[in-house]
């Protein structure tokens, strides 16, 4: 059975910069889409980025070129390096990996950027 941890998360002024982690175990890695979502308080889940098995990413606008998501398949791990944070970017933050039907959640990290 596949398992997500993530950590990271934390409160950081705006302007400041955090790196989510997430390590998969369980499950072959490599062969899995990662995406890294977010929901923020009376807020639906939405997807700020992901990165397929060849390594090609795709990033939501409101994020783009402040957030970077990459992986490290050697350590199963997936990363959201996020740069000059807003209070917008607030959240709870979730990996998600998938290889068709089969799909796994990590527990959530708060990301807290107060205004």
């Amino acid at each position: 059975q596949g398992r997500l941890v993530d950590s990271g998360g934390g409160l950081v002024l705006p302007g400041g910069s955090l790196r989510l982690s997430c390590t998969a175990s369980g499950i072959l890695f490599s062969i899995y889409t990662m995406d890294w979502y977010r929901q923020a308080p009376g807020k639906q889940r939405e997807l700020v980025a992901r990165i397929y098995r060849n390594e090609s990413t795709n990033v939501a606008d409101s994020v783009k070129g402040r957030f970077t998501i990459s992986r490290d398949n050697a350590k199963n791990t997936v990363y959201l390096q996020m740069n000059s944070l807003k209070p917008e970017d607030t959240a709870v933050y979730y990996c998600h990996a998938w290889y068709f039907s089969d799909t796994y959640w990590s527990q959530g990290t708060q990301v807290t950027v107060p205004s």
